[in-house]
């Protein structure tokens, strides 16, 4: 077999520094990983789907672990910087690179705020004059106070970034270790005050109600998705990963499966640390939003145990545990941007690194888009629902890309190659579209109008520019459809408010399982660049021999 370019030729970024080892790169998905979803994600499960939100987490481990997989093969295949903005312009061309890029950078844009949003929250339970719980029919929010200290949050998140990768990579890998032992220890805790009885709370472990078709509603509704979100970090550090065809697999495929172990777990321990007193009736739908268990779930219950050492830590890991992953969602987001800069989809400018090989105009960008997330939502579980809708979009370009590259690159080197990526990788992007279609009618309309104006800016921008790849609009006619198409199943579907419900349960998910398969292969044997069209994007992106090999060697 003739040795085709894809084989020798690599795409690859100046200016970055490659400066983070294994567990650098790891703890850089871990950290985003282990944020505010461990602090609220498991109360929330429990008062929507009671005990049954322990099944949920084991779902939504799958999914992310399906995810990861495909994540994996892209990573140490492509090793750039905003890998998940750049592996759908080398499978499909501008059409779907635009997309997907703009959804990659949507989803690491957002995330900063929220996390913000769950330090005030907590912080609230000694400064009242913060957070709100009352506010919105109980669902709580920040005051204008708090809403200040978020954007003070922010700015600190984003200042941390300026610091040089050799500084902040070491930084957030302390930070991270830190994460990953506070949930365990409180774990092995409270497991001391565990109540089997609590599994039957509100009627049994499946409380007087609730269905399979809750426990779906659950995984976005309830910020599971949300919480294991973020293991792609990797991939969009991979500019500044040493070895990174070695590393990236392991931090993508570890870090998820460390994640998914203290998730379970933790769910399993709030349910039986709860004290049985408050589980009267409705079970844990029945404790009120202003009860401490609710702001502050297992400081609350650490409290209530006796060990108030323990609600003092967790107390302080409020702050940390959320501030590491926004700071290192601010990381993302601009390294997504230098990526759709390299794509020539953004402004030059975003790919322009300062003399520490951080790219500053990126950063400050996130910042100030950051801040416009905070205003429309009220709430940190719905900003949850816009944040895992978009960034399951975003997911929803891997699997599609690594069947386009199985398809037309075959023999390009693979240093992870996915086993049973024929299965795994369109049963990934089924459950990245059933997972959209769960978070509800009402938050995929608004997502879709952040989708609108993205579209609008980046059409105004690229208009006739000089350099920019032509769209060809016949190939990309099933990425309009996939987006129309997802809408109205919504639209139609079970899952509201503002849906119609004229597509009943359960048919409804094999309505959006078929349709997804339908697009994935229409877009991988029909909408993806010939060989020589992505042979061709891989060469406008492989940076100089000499200009490569001294950026691995920094």
């Amino acid at each position: 077999m003739a040795t085709t370019l894809s084989q020798t030729v690599k795409p690859a970024d100046v200016g970055l520094k490659r400066e983070l080892g294994l567990i650098a790169a790891m703890w850089s998905s871990e950290t985003s990983i282990i944020g505010s979803g461990w602090l609220l994600g498991s109360f929330a499960a429990a008062q929507l789907v009671g005990s049954a939100a322990i099944i949920d987490w084991v779902l939504g481990a799958i999914a992310a672990i399906l995810l990861a997989l495909v994540h994996a093969e892209l990573g140490a295949m492509y090793p750039v910087a905003g890998g998940t903005a750049r592996f759908p312009h080398l499978a499909f061309g501008p059409g779907a690179g635009i997309s997907f890029g703009f959804f990659s950078w949507l989803q690491a844009v957002t995330v900063p705020p929220i996390e913000a949003y769950a330090v005030i929250h907590y912080a609230g339970y000694y400064w009242k004059a913060i957070y709100d719980p009352n506010a919105h029919g109980g669902s709580g929010n920040v005051t204008h106070l708090g809403f200040v200290m978020e954007i003070v949050l922010m700015l600190i998140f984003t200042a941390l970034n300026f610091l040089p990768m050799r500084i902040y990579g070491p930084f957030y890998t302390i930070v991270t270790w830190w994460k990953v032992i506070i949930p365990v220890v409180t774990i092995i805790i409270l497991f001391t005050k565990f109540n089997g009885g609590n599994f039957s709370a509100g009627g049994g472990f499946f409380p007087t109600g609730v269905s399979w078709k809750d426990l779906f509603g659950a995984l976005p509704g309830a910020g599971i998705v949300f919480a294991y979100l973020g293991f792609e970090q990797a991939d969009q550090l991979a500019g500044e990963i040493k070895n990174p065809q070695r590393n990236l697999p392991i931090a993508i495929v570890g870090s998820i499966i460390i994640g998914a172990v203290i998730y379970i777990l933790l769910q399993i321990v709030l349910i039986g640390a709860t004290p049985a007193s408050l589980l009267t009736g409705k079970g844990f739908a029945g404790i009120a939003s202003s009860n401490a268990v609710a702001l502050a779930p297992f400081a609350a219950l650490a409290g209530l145990g006796g060990f108030s050492w323990l609600a003092g830590l967790l107390r302080v890991d409020a702050f940390i545990s959320p501030g590491g992953t926004g700071a290192i969602y601010n990381t993302s987001t601009s390294r997504v941007a230098f990526g759709l800069a390299r794509n020539r989809y953004f402004p030059s400018i975003f790919a322009s690194v300062d003399r520490n090989g951080v790219p500053w105009f990126g950063m400050v960008t996130a910042f100030l888009f950051g801040l416009v997330f905070t205003f429309p939502f009220p709430s940190w579980h719905s900003l949850v629902g816009l944040v895992t809708s978009a960034s399951v979009l975003m997911y929803a370009g891997a699997p599609l890309s690594v069947g386009a590259l199985r398809y037309r690159l075959p023999g390009a080197d693979r240093p992870f190659r996915l086993p049973a990526a024929s299965v795994i990788s369109p049963l990934s992007f089924v459950v990245a579209s059933l997972i959209i279609y769960w978070s509800d009618f009402e938050t995929l309309w608004k997502l879709g109008i952040a989708i609108i104006l993205g579209y609008i800016a980046i059409g105004m921008y690229n208009s006739d520019r000089p350099g920019m790849p032509k769209i060809n609009w016949r190939k990309s006619a099933w990425l309009g459809a996939y987006l129309l198409g997802m809408g109205i199943i919504s639209w139609q579907g079970a899952y509201g408010p503002d849906n119609t419900g004229r597509l009943l349960y359960p048919w409804d998910i094999l309505v959006v399982a078929l349709f997804s398969l339908a697009i994935y292969f229409w877009a991988v044997y029909e909408g993806s660049q010939t060989t020589e069209e992505i042979e061709e994007r891989i060469a406008e992106q492989a940076a100089p021999a000499e200009e490569e090999a001294e950026g691995a060697a920094a």
